[in-house]
C-alpha cells in the first residue's frame, strides 16, 4: 500500500508516522509538500499532527487552505481514504471533510500526556481489527483537542456508528473523570458519512514502537493494513 504524508510548516510529527509505516510495518510511503498539486498515486493520505502555520487564527485553519488540501479534499470525495492525527484532525475539520470542531482544552491548558481510549465500532477502517473491550494506552498533545458538534450532529455521530473513539480509563470506563480536554461525550476521534476519512486527536505512531514499551498504538495500523487486505 502506499501512503502519502503531507507535511506543512510547523508539522512535527511526519517523521514519526513514517518511521512506523515503513520501519515497522513495512509500506511504502512518499512525502507530500504543502504546496504540491500531485498526490503521487497514493492509496492512503495521512495528515500528521503538530503545530500546522504556527496555530495562528486556529488550529489547522491555514493549512486548510494549502493548494495540497484541493488534492485532497478531491481525493476524498472520490472515495480516498484520508486519516487526520491531531493537528491533522483539526485540519480535517476546518475543510469540512469531518463533522465537528475542536476546541481549546476546557483546562486552557495545553496537555501532553498518556490517556486512554476504547474503540467504539469496528466498522471503520481504523478500528475494524481492534479489540472493543481494550483500553488502549495512546499519548495525546494538544492546546485544542476539545472536540464538539451540536446536538443533532452527536446523535447523527452516534447513529451511523462514526464515532471511532472515545476517551476512558485503564479499565475500560467512559467517564467525566476519564476525559482530558473536555471533549462532548468524550469522543476522542469521529469518521465522514462515507467512513472514508477518519480524525483522532491521540498519537498512535507515539505507541507503536517496543523502543518506546508501548505498543498499543500498532492495533490501529494493523487494522488498516488488515481492511485493505481483506
Amino acid at each position: 500500500m502506499k501512503f502519502g504524508v503531507v507535511i506543512f510548516p510547523g508539522s512535527n510529527c511526519d517523521q514519526d508516522i513514517i518511521y512506523v509505516l515503513e520501519k515497522i510495518m513495512g509500506q511504502q510511503v512518499v512525502q507530500l509538500w504543502h504546496k504540491d498539486h500531485d498526490l503521487q498515486d497514493v492509496d492512503f493520505v495521512i495528515l500528521p499532527g503538530g503545530f500546522s502555520f504556527g496555530d495562528y487564527l486556529r488550529s489547522g485553519a491555514i493549512a486548510r487552505f494549502s493548494p495540497i488540501m484541493r488534492e485532497v479534499i478531491s481525493f476524498a470525495a472520490k472515495g480516498g481514504y484520508v486519516w487526520g492525527i491531531c493537528n491533522g484532525f483539526q485540519i480535517l475539520a476546518e475543510a469540512g471533510l469531518v463533522p465537528g470542531a475542536l476546541l481549546h482544552n476546557q483546562s486552557r491548558k495545553f496537555i501532553c500526556n498518556n490517556i486512554y481510549l476504547k474503540s467504539q465500532t469496528s466498522n471503520s477502517m481504523l478500528t475494524s481489527q481492534v479489540d472493543a473491550d481494550k483500553a488502549l494506552k495512546i499519548p495525546i498533545a494538544h492546546g485544542e483537542g476539545n472536540f464538539f458538534a451540536d446536538a443533532d450532529t452527536i446523535k447523527e455521530l452516534n447513529d451511523r456508528e462514526q464515532v471511532l473513539f472515545r476517551y476512558c480509563d485503564a479499565g475500560g470506563n467512559i467517564s467525566s473523570a476519564s476525559n482530558p480536554n473536555g471533549s462532548i461525550e468524550n469522543i476522542a476521534g469521529v469518521c465522514n458519512k462515507n467512513r472514508n476519512v477518519f480524525g483522532m486527536m491521540p498519537h498512535p505512531e507515539r505507541a507503536a514502537d517496543s523502543l518506546l514499551a508501548n505498543e498499543d498504538g500498532l492495533a490501529i495500523f494493523e487494522s488498516i493494513l488488515s481492511f485493505v487486505k481483506a
